[in-house]
């Protein structure tokens, strides 16, 4: 028979025990991330989680994120600070600041995974629960994470680029704009296998003008690119520029929403976003690492929970709009 103090506790763990059912069906397959979670170590408080994300300043999808993770923080009453670098030797330090701080609970997305294992070893040999967002999914569990919540990339990308050979065009121009970015490149390298016929073009996010000239230029050197993928919502509007100068006939699509991405979706010069919910990366894992901490749950069974694809085109737009003025999408 349980004890009065223990029935209790239950009834206050109840409506995150039943978030962690939710977060169990939304976990996909992932051949590389099968297996099982870290056993948990000790029942505890989760006081302070600290999300560490590569994402640049002013980053409008970032900004999502943290939105998402402040508002766990508060449904949750856990503190939450967010920190982002995209340098990853920064972000490497963020994390070691962290972990020196002594944070109950560590967020962190894995752009650049080789440049952060051992800063993530750091966190995991102190007894911090570590979980993964975004990019990163086939080495989370091999770095000690107890789950990673995000997109499968490479079958984001080819869903994408099923949509474009639908739609008639044959020859694609996927632009990349982090370099060294896995998630980036498994978004082309997805959207190549969806598409046949595809071309890849290396940019600097953090130099929007240059952008801007650089796929203009491979659209008029190239004739035949009939279609244009970016991978960011930023460089979607400067590809949209791109195309309008060049007096290309490329349709552009792209990942990720922000308000100019609803815009020019709903004026017809985007043909569909694919969208990975981040608000969900920002938000699922303060509520993991809260039952974690104090129910020693582990959710997926070692495979990432799932935040998309999901697509917002002409037909679902001005639904989405409203949601994205508010930076919960």
């Amino acid at each position: 028979m349980r004890s009065r103090s223990t029935r209790r506790r239950l009834r206050r763990l109840a409506p995150w025990l039943a978030v962690a059912s939710v977060l169990a069906a939304c976990a996909g397959p992932s051949a590389e991330q099968a297996g099982p979670a870290r056993a948990p170590e000790a029942v505890g408080q989760l006081n302070s989680v600290a999300v560490i994300t590569h994402g640049s300043p002013g980053d409008a999808f970032w900004n999502v994120v943290k939105n998402g993770a402040e508002a766990a923080g508060a449904d949750l009453g856990v503190r939450v600070e967010y920190n982002s670098a995209g340098d990853p030797g920064q972000q490497a330090k963020l994390i070691d600041n962290a972990v020196a701080r002594g944070v109950d609970g560590l967020v962190v997305s894995l752009a650049n995974p080789d440049a952060l294992r051992t800063s993530v070893g750091r966190a995991v040999a102190a007894g911090i629960p570590v979980v993964t967002i975004n990019s990163g999914e086939s080495v989370s569990a091999e770095y000690g994470a107890i789950g990673h919540v995000g997109q499968s990339e490479k079958l984001a990308g080819e869903a994408a680029g099923k949509r474009l050979a639908a739609a008639g065009k044959r020859k694609l121009l996927c632009v990349i704009h982090e370099a060294g970015n896995i998630g980036a490149n498994d978004r082309c390298a997805g959207a190549t296998q969806g598409f046949g016929a595809a071309v890849t073009l290396q940019v600097d996010i953090s130099n929007p003008t240059d952008v801007q000239s650089r796929i203009k230029g491979a659209l008029e050197s190239d004739a035949a690119i009939d279609a244009v993928l970016t991978l960011n919502s930023q460089i979607a509007a400067r590809a949209v520029d791109a195309v309008r100068e060049s007096r290309s006939a490329s349709v552009v699509a792209t990942f990720d929403l922000n308000d100019d991405v609803v815009s020019a979706i709903q004026a017809g010069s985007l043909l569909f976003a694919v969208d990975q919910q981040q608000y969900e990366q920002g938000y699922l894992p303060v509520v993991m690492l809260k039952l974690y901490r104090s129910n020693l749950n582990t959710v997926g069974g070692g495979r990432p929970v799932q935040t998309g694809p999901a697509f917002v085109d002409k037909g679902n737009v001005d639904v989405v709009a409203g949601l994205v003025a508010q930076a919960t999408r």
